[in-house]
């Protein structure tokens, strides 16, 4: 059997876990100002509710009611809350939105960051983004500028750039996000059950022992990889792989191939999506004379996670237990 052909068969098994996996967990957040009680059957929300974003203080006056997304982890994190009715449109997704979150009613607007024109005319009271870059002068507008004109604007903060961002990402800090967003929303009760769920299905990871990872998101002649303080690292902590690129203080980073081969890796993570796919990153590594004798390679020892589960937000968890069934099925 082919190295391809062997990787589609344990590709399906692999889709057979992720099905049955919770579609849901990104970011650090900051408290809201009025906290949802734990013991309140549906606690409100108190407005105005002020919460510190990024470096940015965003008052809302009201829970958001017409919402535009940017990148999927911002328009899976609402529709995973139930709140698929508030967004009015959604930009640059990074895949297809997962059958059970549903969304296939939402409109896609723009495959990139829409301009502020493009922003304006859509008269949304809140965006809510994925990449602080969004809210660049030349993209959707910077965050003042949206304010002044009377958009509210949010960022993941598992990618602010400075403010805001934790040191090292942990999947408490994405549940402190998902509370935010339910004070936020006034759903406080819906996040509370979705973090529920979130921590039960981490509890189901058997983590693996001894096995070193590489997390191969893209690239050909320079590989750009999995870090130490992102979704990724933090993901492969939830299933017992040592990140060969730990030691790199970033969420992903550009690495070199010879670091790769001395590291050697056991297991070979393949981040997927429609410009990048699993053949693809096989087919590099297996036409590098330097890569082929890897022994990850060799012995096809391949994962897959999808790109829009890479990054801080509610699919991190479906990730974690995708990538230990794909373990699994590998008898590691």
């Amino acid at each position: 059997m082919t190295s391809l052909s062997r990787f589609r068969s344990l590709r399906s098994v692999a889709l057979l876990g992720t099905a049955a996996a919770v579609f849901a967990a990104t970011g650090c957040a900051a408290s809201p100002t009025t906290a949802p009680s734990p013991d309140a059957a549906d606690p409100a929300s108190s407005y105005p509710l002020t919460v510190e974003n990024c470096g940015t203080e965003v008052t809302f006056d009201k829970a958001p009611e017409k919402v535009l997304t940017v990148k999927s982890t911002s328009t899976e994190m609402l529709l995973a809350l139930g709140l698929g009715d508030r967004i009015i449109g959604q930009a640059f997704p990074d895949g297809p939105v997962p059958a059970s979150l549903g969304g296939d009613d939402v409109p896609v607007i723009s495959d990139k960051v829409p301009g502020q024109e493009a922003v304006l005319d859509l008269e949304p009271d809140l965006v809510y983004a994925g990449w602080e870059s969004a809210f660049a002068a030349d993209a959707a507008g910077d965050r003042a500028t949206l304010g002044d004109l009377g958009v509210n604007t949010y960022v993941s903060p598992a990618a602010c750039k400075e403010a805001g961002r934790p040191d090292t990402l942990a999947f408490d800090d994405v549940f402190d996000q998902i509370t935010e967003m339910g004070a936020i929303f006034d759903v406080s009760a819906a996040a509370a059950t979705l973090v529920d769920e979130q921590r039960a299905e981490l509890e189901t990871i058997s983590p693996v022992d001894g096995l070193s990872a590489l997390w191969y998101s893209s690239g050909s002649d320079t590989p750009y990889v999995g870090a130490g303080s992102g979704a990724p690292q933090m993901i492969m902590d939830a299933v017992g792989l040592t990140n060969i690129a730990a030691g790199v203080d970033d969420s992903w980073t550009p690495f070199n191939w010879e670091a790769v081969v001395d590291a050697n890796p056991d297991v070979i993570v393949l981040v997927v999506s429609d410009w990048g796919t699993a053949e693809k990153k096989i087919g590099v590594l297996e036409s590098n004379p330097a890569t082929a004798k890897l022994d990850a390679v060799v012995n096809e020892r391949y994962v897959t996670v999808p790109f829009a589960a890479t990054e801080g937000g509610v699919r991190n968890v479906e990730a974690a237990t995708t990538l230990a069934d794909q373990l699994e099925a590998l008898g590691l």
